[in-house]
This record gives structure tokens, C-alpha cells and sequence, in this order.
């Protein structure tokens, strides 16, 4: 097969691109996408200036993208029209125009002139599956001539102990050779992922954890009083954590798991937030969900600008993709 030559939409700080980087697969992604100033500056400092372009997907023409010469498409667009905070309005949500844009109205034309990408990956949230987008972008696919398959999967199928439920729709203009054309959607690669989650085979929190407790992950007194009883608690001998999102350490329930440094509880405590005390908790740092998100390794971190803060951290790793699982989808969507 041809190298691989991407273009990647909605890029954040480079997840996919990252992904590509490890799967084994001769690649180069040739142009990124991103309006958001913080996750593009996060971008050209770890991987080169003049990649990213700051532009409104939503008024590319063929033109704008053609210049690249590029034969693969990897998107992660905006996941609010699919959640329930969101409201689930799905192809009514202003922000799923872009993606709508990209694909009724440039990747159609760049098939009138021969010149739309051989591989197209798109992740997003579980329940966009079930978005009048998806049966869109779905039939459109079809009709210009492309092979898909699609995929609901979770880190902790790569062993990594998060559960992070994301789809995945691959198309490509040669067809699958594991199954005839469906609308079936898989909770596996074929060949490359276990079908169902094995326990004994998630690895444990504590492989990702940081040799030192950062002070400014510790949970303070007044978020204790107030909101202790809805923490999602775990131990560093626990295999599972939840899905991190891009409200972590900013709103307390369904935004991630806390981290419990201690086991050990005083006898006789009779307030809650001395009792949440001996428990030593606190948030996941940045640099433990960047290991969790597989965007970076104990070898190989994700460097930041200086003037990027905590907040900001959180923000663009919650909207980040998870490296492991994009890497096995990469490589069975160009094998």
C-alpha cells in the first residue's frame, strides 16, 4: 500500500496524529485543523509549526484541501451534539454544521473530481451512534462508493484501566475483507481486540500514577463539604476509572474518578470531611491522564507551552482522543 498521507480535522492537541505516529503503518500527516488557540498552540509546540491551520471547517472547499495531496482523512469532531448535556440535537446542533459540511459537501465533491481520500476514521462519543448524523454521514458513504465498518470500544480492551466508550466509523474504497457490508455495529477489532472487557488482563492504576503527589490536585475542604458523596472513588489497586471528561477537577459528577491516596481511617471521626480527609484524595494530574489517554508514555510526554494552565490542561485532554484504541483502529482500517 501507498504511504500514508493525513489530513487531520478538529485536531486538538494531536491525538490522532499521535495514534498515526504509532501505528504501524508508513504515514505523515500533512495538514491539521483546529480553531481553538490553546489546542493548536499545544499542537505546533510538540509537533512543528505550520501544520495546523486555523480555519473554519466549515467553509473548506476541495480546493483548500486538495493542495495536500493526502489519501487519508481522520476527524474527531465536536462530540456536544451527541451527549445529554448537549441535548442530543444531533444534525440540528449548530456544532455538527462543520462535520456535515466536510462530508455532504467537500468529500462528495472531491469524489465528482477523483480526488477524495482512499481511508476515512472518525471517532466520537458513544450515542452518536444512534444520531440522525451517523445514518446521514452513513448513507452518504455508501452511496459514493465507500466500505465501512463501525465500532464501539474502550480503552480497557487495550488493558489500559479506563473506561472511555467512544464509536468509531472507518471507511475505505477497497471493502472489508472480514465481513460483507453491514450496519452492524462491533465491541471489537477482529483480530485485535478482546470482544468482551477481561479483568485479569486491565492493568492497574498505579502503573500510570506520578512519583509524586502534586499539590494542586488535592481536593480542597470546601469541595469535600459539598460534594464528597458524589465522588466516583478509586484506589491505586483499582482497574477501572471513568471516563474523563473536558469538566474534570470544574464540576465533580460524571467528569472523572478521584484518586484515593490512603487506606488507612482513623476510628471515631465523626464529620464527613474529616472522614474524606484520611482518605487522602485527590484529583488525577494532568500528566496521569495523558498516560490513561495514551497520549503520552513514561519515554515519550506531551510537552506544554508555558502559558497553558491547569484549567486548560484538563479542558483539552477531556476533549483529547485515547492514542491506544486509535492505533489499532488505524491499522485495521488500512490493512
Amino acid at each position: 500500500m501507498p504511504p500514508i498521507r493525513a489530513i487531520e480535522f478538529y485536531s486538538g492537541i494531536g491525538g490522532l496524529h499521535e495514534a498515526l505516529k504509532r501505528a504501524s503503518v508508513q504515514s505523515r500527516v500533512v495538514a491539521a485543523f483546529e480553531w481553538d488557540p490553546s489546542a493548536a498552540a499545544v499542537y505546533e509546540y510538540n509537533y512543528g509549526k505550520g501544520i495546523v491551520h486555523k480555519k473554519d471547517i466549515s467553509k473548506l472547499q476541495p480546493e483548500d484541501l486538495e493542495i495536500f495531496g493526502a489519501n487519508t482523512w481522520l476527524a474527531s469532531p465536536s462530540c456536544q451534539p451527541y451527549t445529554v448535556l448537549g441535548l442530543g440535537k444531533g444534525a440540528a446542533d449548530p456544532r455538527a454544521a462543520s462535520f456535515l459540511h466536510l462530508m455532504n459537501v467537500v468529500l462528495e465533491a472531491m469524489v465528482e473530481r477523483q480526488t477524495n481520500p482512499e481511508y476515512i476514521l472518525v471517532e466520537n462519543v458513544a450515542g452518536f451512534e444512534t444520531s440522525d448524523t451517523r445514518t446521514d454521514v452513513l448513507g452518504l458513504l455508501h452511496r459514493l462508493g465507500y466500505h465501512t465498518m463501525e465500532f464501539l470500544l474502550t480503552p480497557r480492551q487495550c488493558g489500559i484501566p479506563n473506561s472511555r466508550l467512544r464509536y468509531y466509523l472507518v471507511a475505505r474504497r477497497s471493502s472489508f475483507e472480514e465481513v460483507e457490508q453491514t450496519t452492524t455495529i462491533f465491541n471489537h477489532i477482529p483480530g485485535k481486540m478482546e470482544q468482551e472487557e477481561n479483568s485479569s488482563f486491565v492493568g492497574l492504576i498505579s502503573e500510570y500514577l506520578d512519583e509524586g503527589v502534586d499539590q494542586a490536585t488535592v481536593i480542597p475542604d470546601r469541595v469535600l463539604e459539598r460534594w464528597g458523596r458524589l465522588f466516583d472513588i478509586v484506589k491505586p489497586s483499582s482497574n477501572n476509572t471513568c471516563c474523563f471528561t473536558r469538566g474534570y477537577t470544574h464540576f465533580i459528577e460524571g467528569t472523572g474518578s478521584i484518586l484515593q491516596g490512603s487506606e488507612s481511617l482513623e476510628q471515631g471521626v465523626s464529620d464527613a470531611v474529616s472522614h474524606l480527609h484520611q482518605l487522602e484524595l485527590r484529583y488525577f494530574s494532568p500528566e496521569e491522564l495523558l498516560r490513561l489517554f495514551s497520549i503520552s508514555t513514561r519515554d515519550r510526554k506531551l510537552v506544554w507551552p508555558n502559558f497553558i494552565t491547569q484549567k486548560t490542561k484538563y479542558r483539552l485532554i477531556g476533549n483529547s482522543i485515547n492514542v491506544a484504541v486509535v492505533c489499532r483502529v488505524i491499522e485495521f482500517l488500512c490493512s
